[in-house]
């Protein structure tokens, strides 16, 4: 089992950029796949960004590609997202999910662990 907290959130101005990182504590972390999501209010949780066990491999959701960047660090047990060039549509809650197994990663059942979430505003 693993435990997961989200920090890094806050306000921002369009255009700008924030750092989000997930903290895991439990289990050997390079034995999970991270995730990324986020939901906004009155939608459904939705995939941001995906990185292999230990960081070989990172995948993205169309509307992140070019301005978020997953990378983890197995020895620090973190995995941030660096979110630059933030809009207004990128205003939610954004979730750190863990799984162990298994080849999904981009639904929300794909993942066994999540973390509590960290509020992201953009303004315009």
């Amino acid at each position: 089992q693993v435990q997961l907290v989200e920090s890094g959130g806050g306000l921002v101005q369009a255009g700008g950029s924030l750092r989000l990182s997930c903290a895991a504590s439990g289990r050997t972390f390079s034995m999970y796949y991270m995730g990324w999501f986020r939901q906004a209010p009155g939608k459904d949780r939705e995939f941001v960004a995906a990185i292999t066990y230990r960081g070989a491999g990172t995948y993205y959701a169309d509307s992140a590609k070019g301005r978020f960047t997953i990378s983890r660090d197995n020895a620090k047990n973190t995995v941030a997202l660096q979110m630059n060039s933030l809009e207004p549509e990128d205003t939610a809650v954004y979730y750190c999910a863990a799984k162990s197994y298994g080849a999904g990663k981009v639904r929300t059942d794909d993942y066994d662990y999540w973390g509590q979430g960290t509020q992201v505003t953009v303004s315009s």
